[in-house]
């Protein structure tokens, strides 16, 4: 079993394109040889005046060719800005615009499908509204998501704070998940002490944390499976959550892999599920905004553990004496 440890103390998640390529590092080590070896002749010959010159015009020549090196470097470094600026605006707008009629469709097949209005008379298009539902469903997390990461790559992503009981939560998504556990043949186990201190976050990103986590459990673990949350509180470290399964596994190439966009294990069973590779990044850059880290560990055939680790500043003290935390359930 491997352990893959993500995290960073740097707000976002951005990336910048390096000043120094390849080319302009071998030109700017080829150039210092060169002064040292002018240098060097310069000294052995003594203070010519031929070797003077030839020394200066050296220099001048390794000069002009760092300063061009030094502004293709930038303009290379501000279309690839520009060009990934675009692309995080494009995905934004699209986003917004696609999620507006995606709303409308979602509510009206709920609808339909509940037939609150009156009953439908054929029992197919109940059927039919059920399926738009739970597509549009789909697509609309997967676009939620999607701008989720835009924004984070653009450092746009506030966290909104807020004392919350973290007992209470994990409860409360294990809850809402227990549907599709028992739709998949799956059993869910909680342990959970019940003097877990209250908890600075995001709830809203930390709800999704939790729900993204737990969703992936259930996709990769085959029916007859066992699905494990726990809380280990350390108050040295801070407050670890985790999840483990008793699933396919990770292969060990594909371990160093897993938390990049779109990544999606090559498996059977992972084919028979709708995946966009979007949810283990999400849940890397959520916790990165927190201060966190996020610990993998996986075996084929035995299962995956996923640890999300909220640093100790983050805890704000036993329940008993702490200020009342906002409800969650």
């Amino acid at each position: 079993m491997r352990l893959w440890r993500y995290g960073r103390s740097t707000r976002g998640v951005s990336r910048k394109v390096s000043l120094t390529p390849p080319s302009f590092r071998i030109l700017v080590a080829t150039s210092v040889g060169v002064v040292i070896w002018v240098i060097w002749l310069t000294g052995m010959m003594g203070d010519s005046r031929q070797v003077t010159m030839l020394a200066l015009s050296e220099v001048a020549v390794l000069g002009a060719g760092l300063v061009v090196a030094l502004r293709r470097g930038y303009r290379a470094e501000e279309a690839a800005r520009a060009a990934n600026e675009s692309k995080s605006r494009f995905l934004a707008t699209m986003s917004h615009e696609l999620r507006t009629p995606l709303n409308a469709i979602i509510g009206f097949s709920e609808i339909m499908e509940s037939q609150r209005i009156g009953p439908i008379g054929n029992e197919k298009y109940r059927s039919y509204a059920t399926d738009i539902h739970v597509s549009g469903t789909h697509l609309l997390q997967l676009i939620n998501d999607i701008l989720d990461l835009t924004k984070i790559d653009a450092e746009e992503l506030a966290l909104h704070e807020e004392v919350i009981d973290i007992r209470q939560m994990v409860e409360s998504v294990a809850r809402r998940s227990g549907g599709e556990v028992d739709k998949a043949g799956l059993t869910l186990g909680l342990d959970l002490p019940f003097d877990l201190p209250l908890l600075r976050a995001d709830e809203r990103r930390t709800r999704q944390v939790l729900f993204n986590l737990i969703g992936n459990a259930i996709k990769f673990t085959p029916e007859g499976g066992r699905i494990d949350i726990a809380a280990i509180l350390d108050r040295k470290t801070g407050l670890q959550i985790t999840v483990a399964d008793t699933g396919i596994g990770i292969e060990p190439e594909y371990l160093p892999r897993v938390f990049e966009p779109f990544m999606q294990v090559d498996s059977s069973l992972s084919r028979q599920h709708a995946g966009t590779g979007l949810g283990l990044p999400t849940v890397k850059a959520i916790m990165e905004l927190h201060g966190g880290v996020v610990q993998l560990t996986s075996a084929v055939g035995v299962g995956t553990q996923v640890a999300i680790i909220f640093p100790r500043e983050r805890l704000v003290g036993d329940q008993k004496s702490a200020t009342p935390a906002r409800s969650v359930a």
